[in-house]
């Protein structure tokens, strides 16, 4: 039984006639003839009375022909809304972005990607760590992972991270402090599940130093509150600086190692990246070129 030998079916019953039928659908009467038997052996019942020259439709064929029309309305459906999806004109994205700065810039891009795809419902979801949940969105904003065969990454750009203490800030008459000296530094951070924090510890063990912060948050936004608060200091990407400083911050560069993280869009192999996901990189690219300053 296959979708040609149904369609074939339904239209026998609104012709009710095989010649009729084999000169609409083009094709020799025996081969509809054993088309029509052959259905009738696999179900192991009769679809037609032969009437002589007559055919009339039995109760089981009025039962075949309601679920084929069923089935071939819904491929129909199913057909249009795929067609729809292709343009655009439906469809969900769900983006990841690694909590902070980068969730920031996703909803950044917003404005114009829903004036561009008005449609498209988008969900936005920031994480600690978005490669852990890569096989349930389909787009991720994050720092570039360990090497990992399965995901593609599609390089953004290089962010440099900094020093971030209030402008009354023991430290704040510094340009510059070694990598070394953080240890010294009373540091408020994301906890170790986080993504940048996970790298900054890695950084640390290659140093031979530990920093144990005074206060771990998963949100930016009061880590950066309670630096202009004078509590403590932390450590900021050159991106969110600008955007956070409100004049009352100043960013001091760590050097000897020199902090730089590549931000890049990350999605896995085997997912389909659809119309709306390539518009979505598209713009997110051309926002970060027309907003240069922001990370260099």
């Amino acid at each position: 039984m296959d979708l040609r030998q149904l369609g074939n079916f339904m239209a026998l019953c609104e012709e009710m006639n095989f010649t009729r039928t084999a000169e609409k659908l083009r094709i020799g009467q025996p081969t509809l003839s054993y088309q029509m038997k052959a259905l009738e052996d696999e179900l192991g019942v009769r679809l037609f009375d032969r009437l002589g020259k007559k055919i009339a439709i039995t109760e089981a064929g009025e039962i075949l022909l309601e679920h084929c029309t069923n089935v071939f309305a819904n491929l129909k459906s199913a057909n249009e809304q795929i067609e729809e999806l292709q343009k655009v004109k439906r469809g969900k994205l769900v983006i990841g972005a690694l909590s902070g700065d980068l969730s920031h810039i996703a909803s950044m891009v917003l404005i114009e990607f829903h004036a561009k795809y008005p449609h498209i419902q988008i969900q936005i979801i920031s994480l600690d760590d978005v490669v852990e949940k890569i096989n349930e969105i389909d787009l991720a904003l994050t720092l570039m992972p360990r090497t990992d065969e399965s995901l593609t990454n599609i390089p953004l750009y290089k962010d440099e991270f900094f020093l971030a203490v209030r402008e009354d800030h023991v430290w704040s008459e510094r340009d510059d402090i070694e990598f070394s000296e953080i240890k010294n530094i009373p540091l408020i951070l994301n906890p170790k599940s986080h993504c940048f924090r996970q790298s900054l510890d890695d950084e640390c063990i290659s140093a031979g130093i530990v920093i144990q912060p005074i206060i771990e948050s998963t949100d930016s936004r009061s880590i950066l509150n309670l630096v202009k608060g004078g509590i403590g200091a932390s450590i900021m990407s050159c991106t969110l600086f600008p955007l956070e400083n409100e004049g009352v911050l100043k960013a001091i560069k760590i050097k000897n190692p020199t902090i730089i993280r590549e931000v890049t869009i990350v999605h896995h192999k085997q997912k389909y990246i659809g119309t709306a996901a390539r518009g979505f990189i598209e713009i997110l690219i051309k926002y970060m070129k027309e907003n240069r300053s922001l990370v260099e």
